[in-house]
């Protein structure tokens, strides 16, 4: 009979742009008890997690709840709720993830129009907003932070466009939400979907999403044609058609997160002890303490890898803080380096996709995995990786330089 050895993970140090380290109070709680969906403690440790998740989306929107499944599964059913066969959708898209916000829009039946900026950049907000005059679209889907490139869109003027022209706007924030600013109804985003295993420091598994009113007049509208029922349009002129999915329908998984609860699924007990646990510790640190935490470790990150010299990607102005992208120095494989980092020093980073692929290292410094020990052990670890692979640098520095940056005391 064959037999299978215990369950031993390798204790890592990761240092990707996702999945990040879990902070152990996050393990421990999933290991607590099960309690059945509809148990009243159950549904109340729901609701206590429906208003963490407003307080960290920054909204007021009534609808705040997670999508059981991975990041993906939150974009999925926000789209297939919101579009209809049709409707027409402008992406812009300045990295990997964009191109898949138009696969999915696609595979809405949406009419898709794109625009694209060199990827290593943004689009300056007038850029999209023309597009948006040219196109007049029902929806705009985009990416706040693009992990693919480690850059940052600007979105307050283009949700401000986007509601003195009545078209939605969608947001991935997937790697953004509980790492750098993300404020649903400052910056007027109709719908938000987040990611757990980034700066919310919790296992993949569940989509935490938002939207608002509007939004969900889309979805209901559609439910209501589903059900026959006439004159069900969300406003004058829309063709709507049924939402094609069942799991991923927002009008059927709200209905479960109302107090009416309607089963829908089972819900995933674990996960959602290890969510409103991870919740919970992002707002016990505070918001804004945990931004300034995720810009503290970026500088002395960048201060180190400049002081080796090492040449960063992308344009500054746009820098996503929870990701910074290393050009690999000419003659060096790449891989060969990230394989180094695992086997020797237990220290996982990222390479990249499409046209970056082999031309940048990833470094994530994201939630839990986010602190000094971790940065000065990939700075040392790097810097002797490097030196193996035949590269000159001044020895020590990268560690000091960031030592300077942590001793000085001053607010990034």
């Amino acid at each position: 009979m064959r037999r299978f050895a215990d369950l031993s993970p390798s204790p890592r140090t990761i240092l990707t742009p996702g999945p990040v380290e879990v902070d152990p109070r996050v393990l421990r709680a999933m290991s607590h008890s099960i309690l059945g969906q509809f148990d009243p403690e159950f549904t109340s440790l729901m609701n206590e997690t429906m208003q963490m998740l407003r307080e960290t989306f920054v909204t007021a929107n009534v609808w705040a709840y997670p999508v059981d499944g991975t990041s993906r599964s939150g974009i999925e059913a926000v789209l297939v709720s919101l579009i209809s066969p049709g409707d027409r959708v402008l992406v812009p898209i300045y990295g990997r993830f964009g191109h898949l916000l138009h696969e999915i829009a696609d595979r809405c039946g949406a009419e898709v129009a794109t625009i694209e900026k060199e990827w290593g950049y943004v689009f300056d907000p007038e850029e999209v907003i023309a597009a948006i005059d040219d196109f007049r679209p029902a929806f705009v889907v985009m990416v706040h932070g693009e992990t693919s490139t480690g850059r940052a869109q600007p979105l307050a003027d283009i949700g401000r466009a986007c509601r003195e022209r009545g078209v939605l706007l969608i947001v991935d924030a997937v790697a953004t939400i509980g790492g750098v600013p993300v404020e649903t109804d400052g910056w007027m985003l109709d719908a938000v979907v987040g990611g757990t295993q980034k700066c919310l420091s919790i296992p993949a598994g569940m989509a935490p999403i938002t939207y608002n009113a509007a939004a969900e007049r889309k979805a209901l509208a559609r439910k209501r044609i589903e059900k026959g029922l006439l004159g069900a349009a969300a406003e004058p002129g829309d063709v709507l058609r049924p939402i094609r999915s069942n799991y991923l329908d927002l009008s059927q998984l709200q209905d479960y997160w109302s107090p009416l609860r309607l089963n829908h699924h089972t819900e995933m007990t674990s996960m959602l002890y290890a969510l409103r646990e991870g919740l919970r510790l992002v707002l016990e640190e505070g918001l804004e303490a945990r931004f300034v935490r995720h810009r503290l470790h970026e500088r002395a990150l960048m201060a180190g890898l400049e002081a080796m010299g090492m040449r960063l990607y992308g344009d500054p102005s746009c820098k996503l803080t929870v990701v910074t992208c290393v050009l690999i120095p000419d003659g060096v494989d790449g891989e060969s380096v990230r394989s180094m980092l695992l086997e020797a020093f237990g220290i996982e980073i990222a390479s990249s996709f499409g046209p970056l692929r082999g031309r940048i290292w990833r470094i994530g410094t994201m939630g839990y995995s986010c602190n000094r020990k971790n940065v000065l052990h990939l700075l040392g670890a790097f810097e002797a990786t490097l030196v193996r692979h035949g590269v000159t640098l001044p020895a020590g520095e990268a560690v000091q330089a960031a030592l300077t940056v942590y001793e000085s005391g001053e607010q990034p």
